[in-house]
């Protein structure tokens, strides 16, 4: 079998395949065979060297696969079940703790972009029938954080105005998953050809943040005045003070991401004069997971692929995903 292996400050370049034995699964543990895997923002740090330790290992926390063998004692899979991965194996459900977070693919152990992976069977969740193995590979960190953000801590009542940022995975989940909830949603964006597609994906309102730099007045006055009552905000310290001019009071804002940078320091004032909620999301459980996939099945929510690139060429699939020009989940299909 292969598998690609990275060396964190090598970036994509330092993306390596590598040839091994198959393993085969011990007691309580499934082999999968890969289909296929997505990338996240969080990979290119990575590989660059800026977060995680300095091992090299197999790079990606998403994938999807079916089962090709089961150890002793397993119960939950079978051979040829559909399943994903969950990002962090050990937290199964209830509130989140240092131990169920301390193993994550890719960060703490060997990732998905492989064609053959070893699981722990609580580890893994059975996917959507009406999910191709491409589709299902963009769930696990996206979706999974896009959910949790609108159902966990302050969930998402109908008739509420969801603000989202940009087009990357994250955003695009939650602006499907809102609509899906029966929310109002403003989208922001800086390019048109993408806010067309967002309107298309049921955004109802789209602001160009570049080209009007006030958007937070906008927004609040595209939810009749009041802000948004939920802010999936991607990118972080730099773009924070300008998420709770928009919002609501009580508003819930969703920190995810980091994206944007921070040119200086908010003003603490601002804390004052809004009454909002800061949740640092931390993706989700197993049973956030399985929560979320009954409903993609019950509503019939399609992930959105921008582009599938085969294994052999999952270092153009990086520098593609690398240079933001995507909308929606890039994949590499093995």
């Amino acid at each position: 079998m292969q598998s690609y292996i990275f060396t964190p400050g090598a970036g994509v370049d330092g993306l390596k395949l590598r040839e091994h034995d198959t393993p085969e699964p011990r007691a309580h543990e499934v082999l999968v065979r890969v289909r296929a895997t997505s990338l996240n923002y969080r990979d290119l740090p990575m590989l660059s060297g800026q977060y995680g330790p300095p091992t090299p290992r197999v790079p990606l926390s998403d994938g999807s696969g079916e089962v090709a063998a089961v150890g002793e004692s397993v119960t939950r899979f079978k051979p040829g079940d559909r399943v994903a991965g969950a990002f962090f194996p050990r937290w199964i459900a209830g509130r989140v703790t240092t131990e169920a977070i301390a193993m994550q693919p890719s960060a703490t152990h060997d990732g998905w972009l492989t064609e053959y992976k070893i699981f722990d069977e609580d580890g893994l969740v059975r996917i959507p029938d009406t999910l191709s193995f491409e589709e299902a590979s963009a769930l696990p960190c996206a979706a999974v954080t896009a959910w949790s953000a609108l159902t966990s801590f302050r969930p998402l009542l109908a008739g509420e105005t969801v603000l989202t940022q940009g087009s990357g995975g994250v955003s695009v989940f939650a602006l499907q998953f809102a609509r899906a909830m029966g929310a109002h949603i403003i989208a922001t964006t800086s390019d048109e050809a993408k806010a067309e597609r967002l309107r298309a994906l049921g955004a109802d309102v789209t602001l160009n943040y570049r080209a009007d730099p006030d958007w937070p007045t906008a927004a609040k006055h595209a939810s009749g005045g009041r802000g948004a009552d939920h802010i999936i905000e991607v990118g972080g310290p730099g773009t924070l003070e300008i998420s709770i001019r928009a919002a609501a009071v009580g508003a819930q804002i969703n920190l995810i991401g980091v994206l944007a940078p921070r040119d200086k320091g908010m003003d603490p004032s601002i804390l004052s004069r809004n009454i909002v909620s800061i949740y640092r999301s931390t993706v989700g459980n197993r049973a956030d997971f399985e929560a979320m996939n009954r409903a993609i099945d019950a509503r019939g929510i399609k992930p959105v692929i921008d582009s599938i690139f085969p294994f052999a060429d999952a270092r153009a699939a990086f520098r593609h995903f690398e240079s933001r020009t995507h909308f929606g989940k890039v994949v590499i299909g093995h």
